[in-house]
């Protein structure tokens, strides 16, 4: 059995799609942005900045987390 049922899932789809498309709609375009260059083939899709942020934030909310379980 599926934990959820098809109108479920597809709530949870709209849901995050929304956040998603608020969060890429709500940045300002700039000229700068449009001038910008691609970026090439073998760059990698998260820099080191966005990594250091990704794993900053998860180890923010364990610890958050577990302060408010134990």
């Amino acid at each position: 059995d599926s934990p959820l049922k098809a109108v479920q899932m597809l709530w949870v789809n709209l849901i995050m799609d929304t956040l998603a498309s608020l969060a890429l709609a709500t940045e300002p375009p700039t000229e700068a942005l449009l001038l910008r260059k691609p970026y090439g083939r073998n760059k990698p899709l998260i820099s080191r900045t966005m990594m250091k942020n990704i794993l900053g934030h998860a180890f923010y909310q364990l610890v958050v987390v577990f302060t408010l379980l134990f």
